[in-house]
């Protein structure tokens, strides 16, 4: 699926909380490692607990009925035919007057019988859990990290040491509630400083986000942190199952096909040291067994519900403890022997692999690769960015400033024999042959993705906000602009925006795509026709639209969300509603360029597949110190190619336009 992250939105928005990562040690640098010292065990100490905003956070609102239909109708506006919009339009017209008004009010009753979630949730769990295709493309993206600025720590056992610990750190310090809470800080020198802090941990937790308004502070949802670690997505027939048991102990690591095991805590909770753990890596580092002739692994690739079947073959076959062992591990180490270096091939080790070393099931999977190169793949069911680029971000952060190995470590002379466990799997002829069919179809699902990088270092964020706009608008008008140069038309697009200001939020859909882009990208295709300041003019336009929609699509007034659940409501009773049935509904909803935006230091670069077949996957990304995009496509669709000519083609065109206009706008 997509990789949902929070936006920067205008003035009165939330943003993704990207924090600078500074103060890196020095080469030699290296902290306390032993067990049962606080600095050890825990990133931090947050004085306001971490869930303390949970029971105050407002309510994620569902917009008003006519409100949802009249934007809903400016989305359609630029991708139809004025006699396909009269048709929608008098469809959507109906719908506002009759069904949808019941539905709606059924949707406004069952909220209020709900106060504990969101009117989202659950429509939105069914959603991910009863979809049968395989996860792997479909639903786990990654992102991956930028190296270690020490570069004698990229070392694979010592940058996987390090993570490991970093990750394990962030565990405890959540459990015990003392990690810092997500809050966006509107005016951080008023508000994220020791005194905010101390005054909202006085305060109730009823009543604690109200407080932190008062600072122009706003917390932000935390209820899927407690499903990092511990948890797995099980296969089940018809529908999938998220189990979690924070008992568990141990990590299981994946390297050469085969599966391990060894606790990373001790049985009073405290975290194994770090030349202890650093020899367990070792040990299955230089374990020369022979890869097994069928990897399990593959079967996490497969159609749910024959995954399903497989797993109770496995189960009849005396696998139930192993099983068990990689569902409630706290997460997935994936140990691979190669040393990839170009970044074509890295997207494709981290996004899917070769299946052999993978568990797609996992919450999250680190992948360390031989040459220190790590990125995370997650499963997106059980959440969404917020609180895997917190954890990312925070592993990165602890990793490198504050390392706990270094290459000259020593491990810890201890019996590894004794601790190492690798899993055995046992496997009959049904099941070797499920796992060479689930390898068939990997194989040619991934060897049919096509992906394709484009780096533009003379657009930043710096460079855009020069010019007084914004970064996401300025890369979103981009690709818009890249399409229409590419097929003379505009096509439906998604991007992902969080609605994690709102207890049990998800994500909204933003549509990027308005009368004004179409406008823009069709006066920027006639360039002769139109002087440079209009055509600054019609950015600025754009830019200010964008801003608006990012903002509604935040504050959970969006119409995608509202729309689905609705749609929900009338499968339930077996009624067909036209506006659903309705080929631009479908339209809208076919996503050629599925968008979602990766902007934070410690992110190299991200990705994940094409959400429709004929269509684009696109991780886009602005930083202080370059610009870019990760597209994805498969065989059939349009050229990714020629998409990424006319993208760099479109910031050409855009570039020329703001230098030649800059002078008046600084005038202004």
């Amino acid at each position: 699926m997509l990789l949902t992250f929070s936006k920067c939105l205008s003035k009165r928005g939330f943003s993704a909380l990207t924090r600078a990562v500074d103060g890196l040690p020095q080469e030699g640098s290296f902290y306390s490692t032993s067990a049962n010292d606080d600095d050890y065990e825990y990133l931090h100490h947050s004085s306001i607990p971490t869930m303390h905003f949970q029971p105050s956070l407002p309510r994620l609102p569902i917009p008003e009925l006519p409100k949802t239909c009249e934007r809903y109708l400016n989305a359609q506006r630029p991708l139809l035919t004025d006699e396909d919009y009269k048709r929608t339009e008098s469809l959507v017209s109906e719908f506002k007057d009759n069904t949808g008004k019941e539905l709606h009010a059924e949707l406004v009753a069952h909220d209020k019988r709900n106060k504990h979630t969101s009117y989202i949730s659950s429509h939105w769990f069914n959603m991910y859990l009863s979809d049968r295709a395989p996860l792997v493309l479909n639903y786990n993206p990654f992102m991956s990290f930028v190296d270690d600025p020490n570069h004698s720590q990229m070392d694979q056992l010592t940058r996987a040491t390090n993570m490991v610990v970093s990750a394990t750190r962030f565990m405890k310090t959540l459990r015990a509630s003392i990690l810092e809470p997500e809050v966006f800080h509107m005016n951080p020198a008023k508000s994220d400083t020791r005194a905010f802090r101390k005054f909202i941990s006085w305060l109730p937790s009823r009543v604690s986000w109200y407080g932190a308004y008062l600072y122009k502070a706003f917390p932000l949802d935390m209820s899927q942190f407690s499903s990092l670690f511990n948890s797995t997505r099980l296969p089940c027939y018809g529908k999938d199952e998220l189990v979690r048991d924070e008992k568990a102990r141990h990590l299981v690591v994946m390297c050469n096909g085969h599966f391990y095991t060894f606790d990373i805590l001790d049985p009073n909770g405290n975290i194994v040291p770090a030349a202890e753990i650093q020899a367990c890596l070792s040990h299955v580092l230089r374990d020369r067994t022979p890869a097994p002739s069928h990897h399990l692994g593959y079967l996490t690739t497969e159609n749910r519900d024959v995954w399903a079947s497989a797993r109770e073959k496995l189960l009849q076959c005396g696998n139930h403890s192993a099983l068990k062992s990689i569902d409630t591990a706290a997460f997935v180490l994936c140990l691979d022997g190669d040393k990839v270096t170009d970044p074509v091939q890295l997207c494709q080790t981290f996004l899917h692999g070769n299946g052999t070393n993978r568990w797609f099931d996992k919450s999250f999977s680190l992948v360390v690769l031989r040459n220190g190169k790590a990125a995370m793949n997650f499963e997106h069911s059980w959440g969404d960015g917020v609180a895997v680029l917190r954890l990312f971000r925070e592993i990165f952060k602890d990793s490198t400033e504050r390392p706990r190995v270094h290459k000259a470590s020593a491990p810890a002379k201890i019996d590894v024999a004794d601790r190492v466990k690798r899993l055995d799997i046992n496997l009959d002829a049904s099941l070797t042959a499920s796992i060479e069919t689930a390898r068939a179809k990997f194989d040619n699902q991934v060897n049919s993705l096509g992906i394709n990088l484009c780096e533009y270092p003379h657009v930043n964020k710096a460079y855009v906000k020069q010019h007084r706009l914004s970064p996401d608008s300025f890369m979103q008008l981009a690709l818009q602009m890249a399409f229409y140069k590419m097929t003379g038309t505009t096509t439906a697009t998604y991007e992902s925006c969080s609605t994690s200001a709102f207890r049990h939020g998800r994500t909204e859909t933003m549509r990027p795509v308005t009368v004004l882009t179409k406008q823009c990208c069709e006066a920027f295709a006639q360039q002769t026709e139109h002087s440079a300041a209009e055509l600054r003019a019609m950015i600025d336009a754009c830019s200010a639209a964008h801003n608006n929609l990012l903002k509604q699509a935040a504050m959970g007034q969006g119409f995608d969300r509202h729309l689905f659940a609705l749609r929900k409501l009338a499968e339930t009773h077996d009624r067909e509603v036209d506006i659903f049935t309705d080929p631009a509904y479908s339209g809208i909803n076919h996503n050629i360029l599925s968008t979602s935006t990766l902007n934070d230091a410690s992110v190299e670069i991200g990705g994940f597949a094409p959400v429709v077949p004929d269509g684009f996957g696109i991780g886009y990304g602005i930083t202080n110190a370059r610009s870019g995009i990760n597209v994805t496509s498969y065989p059939g669709s349009h050229n990714p190619k020629d998409f990424i000519d006319c993208f760099r083609s479109s910031l050409d065109d855009m570039c020329n336009v703001l230098e030649s206009t800059k002078h008046a706008i600084q005038k202004h």
